[in-house]
């Protein structure tokens, strides 16, 4: 289902699968995972097998209803490019995002590796802001390489959960970034001189830098609610946004 979103970087979910599968320490403590268990046990419809990789084609013209310009984060229970996805589907998703030049459509993806192979014989379109998730130097920084090498109006990051310092790493080409620590329960640590590292760097890159959330842990390392840890990074909140930056020529929309 097409629904409202409490993601501080977005604006509606669209969700045309759901499901999905670890590839990397990012995915340990999943929150899409435990929200579709909730949601089986709800009886939610589209999560009657909780987590396991499902095709939803009756959602695919959800965001045609939408009038209104509208940021849509593609997949938040699920990764458009997992491996089982097939690409008729992917271009399905494609076509609908193509039918609607209004809206702004936000899609992350761990499975980058896919990305080259996917868009080699066909073009991202201006209206869809491609990105990867990094949350180590291993698993993550070998994405960005990846994403780099498709032409998309805006090509951003979620470095979340950040795990580790990342060191020095290359941010060509990249519009926006974003950092966060990990929520729930049994979140580990982000420490403030590996958020301030990133944050250095995507601006001395030129591209615009928000700050999630510290998560679980405070910049202090005191563990408590992710409500209570906020937002604040060095003393202020970061908004950055991708059409701040000379870069992008792909805004979204004013809400």
């Amino acid at each position: 289902m097409a629904s409202k979103s409490d993601i501080e970087w977005t604006e509606m979910t669209w969700n045309p699968t759901t499901g999905c599968a670890k590839v990397s320490p990012g995915c340990k403590h999943c929150y899409a995972e435990t929200m579709a268990t909730r949601l089986r046990a709800m009886g939610a419809t589209g999560y009657e097998n909780g987590f396991t990789l499902a095709l939803h084609p009756v959602r695919l013209e959800q965001p045609l209803a939408r009038k209104r310009p509208t940021v849509w984060f593609v997949n938040s229970m699920s990764d458009l490019f997992h491996e089982d996805v097939p690409d008729a589907f992917v271009d399905r998703v494609f076509d609908t995002i193509r039918a609607t030049r209004r809206h702004t459509y936000q899609i992350l993806t761990k499975r980058a590796e896919r990305l080259p192979d996917y868009f080699r014989f066909r073009t991202c379109p201006n209206n869809v802001w491609l990105g990867v998730s990094v949350e180590d130097r291993k698993h993550g920084l070998p994405r960005i390489e990846k994403l780099r090498q498709i032409e998309a109006s805006v090509r951003f990051l979620s470095v979340e959960p950040l795990l580790e310092d990342l060191g020095r790493f290359d941010l060509r080409g990249i519009h926006w970034v974003i950092v966060g620590g990990e929520s729930g329960k049994k979140a580990r640590p982000m420490h403030a001189e590996w958020a301030e590292n990133v944050r250095i760097q995507a601006e001395e890159a030129g591209a615009a830098f928000f700050f999630k959330q510290w998560g679980g842990w405070g910049a202090d390392g005191v563990k408590r609610s992710k409500k209570a840890n906020g937002r604040i990074l060095g003393g202020r909140t970061f908004d950055g946004r991708p059409c701040e930056t000379a870069h992008s020529s792909q805004c979204a929309p004013t809400s």
